[in-house]
């Protein structure tokens, strides 16, 4: 069960991760693979409202998505767009990436290959990945503008949709984690993080919401996270 005091906590970092942008025409629409494929229909919603003449769906598979995405997760984007009535001529798949690095590089390489011009990017990514996917294409992709965006939810809404809230909180806290150490190893432009939600983080890990992070703290799961000293 979940307690009162982690789905507070989980509510902070989840507002963290939205960065709030408001979407706007852009030289392509990137969707960054994942298990929801309510990224693809809002990269579809994005389309259909001419933010953008493309759209590139970028992911493998992963453990999460194995199973529910069997072809690829950007191969399973392209269906959904494709059911929803998008023209097939306006959807590049990248089907190798396995994390968001590789999303930003390997569509990087696909639009250069279609000799597709970019001076800005709308990343669609979940809801508690905008942070993230803004901070990797920040690194890897300097020069273009870039927005990030995701299905307007709650995260009440969200955890509703997936039907796991401990598995939606356990990413929560990954995702934050990543944002945290990545810098430093020059995964992501460094963002700033207010002291309430590194307090907040740092209780979900003592609660053993820790199957998504990475470094020590994952294998030993535990959360001895003060100072962050405990990553590798």
């Amino acid at each position: 069960m979940i307690s009162v005091q982690d789905r507070a906590d989980a509510r902070c970092v989840w507002a963290y991760h939205l960065m709030g942008h408001e979407a706007r025409a852009c030289s392509v629409i990137v969707g960054l693979g994942s298990h929801d494929l309510g990224v693809a229909d809002v990269a579809v919603g994005l389309y259909r409202r001419g933010m953008a003449p493309l759209i590139v769906f970028t992911g493998a598979t992963s453990p999460t998505t194995r199973e529910r995405m069997p072809r690829g997760e950007a191969i399973h984007y392209r269906e959904r767009a494709l059911e929803l009535g998008v023209p097939g001529s306006v959807v590049l798949v990248e089907p190798r990436a396995r994390n968001t690095g590789d999303n930003i590089r390997f569509s990087r390489a696909v639009l250069e290959e279609a000799g597709v011009d970019v001076s800005s990017l709308l990343l669609v990514s979940k809801p508690y990945e905008e942070r993230r996917a803004y901070a990797t294409a920040s690194k890897l992709w300097p020069g273009v503008d870039i927005v990030s965006a995701s299905a307007p939810t709650t995260f009440e809404e969200y955890v509703s949709s997936i039907g796991d809230d401990r598995l939606v909180v356990d990413m929560l806290v990954g995702a934050l984690q990543r944002l945290l150490v990545y810098p430093d190893q020059g995964f992501m432009t460094r963002q700033a993080v207010p002291d309430e939600v590194t307090a907040a983080y740092e209780r979900l890990c003592r609660a053993g919401f820790t199957s998504r992070l990475v470094g020590r703290v994952a294998t030993s799961q535990r959360a001895r996270v003060g100072g962050f000293g405990g990553f590798s």
